[in-house]
């Protein structure tokens, strides 16, 4: 399926390779910031969120899109709109460009501001990133988006503790936050604890506005964990039966290569 797959089998095999590695050797270079920072994108004329597009409905919305920006590239909701279909399309460079343009056109804005540390934090500039979300946050009247954003940005940079902190007073401002909850679980794989991110995925998942890319890093922590049925079964319900599986014969290769990679270590008593 070569140059032909749809985006969300590329996504979540992606993903998959992330969780693959993160169970050989705990690294989280590869955790991405939570896209919740798009509460004012507009959705698409098709109704469906810009996770869940092909890769055809998605260079649709890129184009149109970035077609209103340049009518008007100082409105916020435009702006934000295009860098978010960008950033889905794998155009971080261009997506950080418009980001840094809609900032200096709103430059007090915490929406905005969130938004560019995100797209910052993407394009793998964590310490900007992190300085801009907070500069946006303010302590008298704080943000839960800001939290949920410092914590993921921290969570990149191997503070897990004290992103966990952060995802927790978030979820003190918005209980039952899906996108909260979602962080959190990621913060656990990381960590690789399973049960945890599974557990936190699986509530982010069963509250409403908890949207595919939940539902797939859910099906990813079930499969990391041998349950591969069941990993399939939750695919399913975003994907077409054929991708489900495409995805979890993809995660079976990459854990049968890991436990080799296991056995060969053994077997040289562990100088490898």
């Amino acid at each position: 399926m070569v140059g032909r797959e749809t985006r969300p089998i590329r996504r979540f095999r992606q993903g998959l390779l992330v969780g693959a590695a993160l169970v050989l050797a705990l690294t989280q270079g590869c955790a991405s910031v939570s896209n919740e920072i798009t509460g004012s994108v507009r959705k698409p004329a098709s109704g469906r969120t810009v996770a869940q597009m092909s890769s055809a409905e998605l260079q649709n919305a890129v184009a149109s899109y970035g077609q209103a920006y340049e009518r008007n590239s100082k409105d916020k909701t435009t702006g934000l709109s295009y860098a978010a279909t960008l950033q889905m399309a794998g155009r971080t460079d261009q997506s950080l460009a418009v980001m840094q343009q809609v900032a200096i056109a709103h430059p007090k804005d915490r929406n905005v501001l969130a938004a560019y540390g995100k797209a910052l934090a993407a394009a793998g500039d964590l310490p900007k990133a992190l300085e801009t979300v907070r500069r946006a946050q303010t302590p008298d009247y704080p943000d839960w988006r800001l939290y949920s954003a410092e914590g993921a940005i921290l969570d990149q940079l191997g503070q897990s503790d004290e992103a966990r902190v952060l995802y927790r007073k978030a979820l003190d401002m918005a209980p039952d936050e899906p996108t909260i909850l979602s962080n959190l679980g990621m913060s656990y794989l990381l960590a690789n604890d399973l049960p945890a991110a599974e557990k936190y995925l699986r509530a982010a998942a069963a509250r409403p506005g908890g949207d595919s890319r939940v539902r797939q890093n859910l099906a990813l922590v079930v499969g990391l964990q041998g349950r591969f049925a069941e990993a399939e079964k939750i695919a399913a319900a975003e994907l077409s039966p054929k991708e489900a599986q495409a995805n979890v014969a993809y995660l079976k290769e990459m854990l049968a290569q890991q436990n080799t990679w296991s056995m060969l270590k053994d077997k040289d008593g562990g100088k490898s």
